[in-house]
């Protein structure tokens, strides 16, 4: 098919569906970063456990993680078919999920994050200040899922505001509590990394107490938390869920072994490396928000009954996003420096981030053309070939060959980085073949 200018109608489109959702995730990463900027004060080991702990906690949480993405999914065709009140009862199917299995995952990932953690890292130090930040974090999984749950929804009906609110709220009070529990100010015992996740666990339940009162306001009267997905609704449901679930745990298990390599190398090229992650998870973020935006707009095209609409909907978000990655990705290359000093305090550490923070610049366009055409693909229900691509170029490839490269035959944190750049253009290349290539028209949810 071929491709002409965007019309500036579908770029209104895009920007209208996609800012809100931007804008709830720019606070929950400048969260991220607040949260590593304060624990940076504490030190290079307390800095190197929140940034293992952290990616520990995702790759748990991954599975239930991945019911935004299937309701996302099938509550945008709803949308484009014309039922909102299905979309509903889809949300609520995947709330009662999210409630019998999250509950298990974190009283059986609490029992094993002490005797696991040291196979992670062998640093006693950082053991000592990460089990107690993960056990936090692993306890509030439930609120996590049901949070994701609500994305999933508002975003497919063009709800993207509620969902932008509700995170400024809930990342506000994680950050007032940050204060007051990591350092012990207005009274408070001085908790440390403990007190990071503590605060974080809360704000997680602040933020699924919010969503709750905003379902009961905008969503259609007698549908929430009333009407529930048929048995085909539910198998669709759990279909898509699943294979992005194990998307998100092997991509969540694949960084905590990128820092098990990088920590093999040092804890100061470990400390960096969570600062280059935490610098690249909040410049992706208008990727993000515009591969989620593509997503729903694939999903209600297909709805709709219109496969050429939702084929020019992934090539249209594609060319915003390159444009906004890039412009993004500059200040990565030109002032690295400047950029990591915001973390961290000591000069050869900052010297460690130098050169991969530039190459994390230098490939940003290369993730906005990745992110457009996988969530394209999500959208239209392609999870499962979504999966084999994403944990077969990281596990296949980026991380043996960054074993060999970092630790083995010495080239460290730079050569890691290097080899991560390769293998992400592959990645953005495949998804971008199997776009063009329109099997995932033919996908029924």
């Amino acid at each position: 098919m071929q491709q002409f200018p965007m019309e500036s109608a579908r770029r209104e489109r895009i920007f209208a569906l996609a800012l809100p959702i931007i804008g709830g995730m720019v606070s929950q990463n400048l969260l991220n970063i607040v949260d590593t900027a304060m624990v940076g004060f504490l030190g290079d080991a307390a800095l190197a456990a929140v940034g293992l702990g952290g990616f520990i906690v995702f790759m748990c949480q991954a599975l239930i993680l991945g019911i935004s993405t299937g309701v996302q999914t099938s509550a945008a065709r709803r949308k484009g078919e014309g039922n909102p009140e299905r979309a509903a009862a889809i949300l609520n199917t995947a709330l009662v999920l999210v409630l019998i299995v999250a509950p298990i995952f974190s009283l059986v990932l609490i029992q094993l994050a002490e005797p696991v953690y040291p196979y992670l890292n062998s640093d006693p130090e950082v053991i000592e200040r990460g089990v107690p930040y993960i056990e936090w974090r692993l306890g509030a999984i439930v609120f996590v899922g049901m949070n994701f749950a609500f994305r999933g929804y508002w975003n497919a009906l063009d709800l993207s505001k509620l969902y932008m609110k509700t995170l400024i709220f809930m990342h506000a009070t994680n950050i007032v509590l940050n204060y007051v529990l990591i350092f012990g100010n207005f009274g408070a015992p001085a908790l440390g990394v403990t007190g990071a996740g503590m605060a974080s666990a809360i704000s997680m339940a602040v933020g699924t107490v919010v969503y709750f009162y905003l379902g009961s306001r905008h969503i259609a009267e007698g549908c929430f938390l009333r009407c529930m997905a048929s048995r085909a609704e539910t198998a669709s449901l759990v279909r898509v869920s699943i294979p992005s679930g194990v998307q998100q745990l092997f991509f969540a298990a694949g960084l905590v072994a990128m820092f098990w390599i990088i920590g093999r190398i040092g804890t100061p090229s470990l400390a960096a490396a969570n600062v280059l992650v935490t610098v690249l998870l909040f410049a992706i973020l208008p990727g993000l928000g515009l591969g989620l935006a593509c997503a729903t707009l694939v999903g209600q095209a297909l709805g709709s009954r219109d496969p050429d609409d939702a084929y020019q909907w992934a090539f249209d978000v594609s060319k915003v996003t390159i444009i906004l990655l890039t412009i993004l990705g500059l200040p990565m290359w030109l002032v690295p420096d400047l950029v990591s000093s915001i973390f961290i305090h000591e000069e050869s550490t900052r010297e460690l981030a130098r050169w991969p923070m530039r190459i994390m610049g230098l490939t940003m366009p290369i993730e906005a053309i990745g992110f457009a055409f996988m969530h394209g693909m999500l959208g239209a229900g392609d999870a499962r070939r979504v999966m084999f691509v994403s944990i077969g170029t990281q596990w296949l490839l980026f991380l043996p060959l960054a074993f060999v490269i970092g630790p083995m035959l010495g080239y460290g944190l730079l050569g890691v980085w290097l080899w991560q750049g390769v293998t992400r253009t592959l990645q953005s290349a495949l998804f971008l073949s199997m776009w063009r290539g329109r099997k995932w028209q033919q996908i029924e949810v």
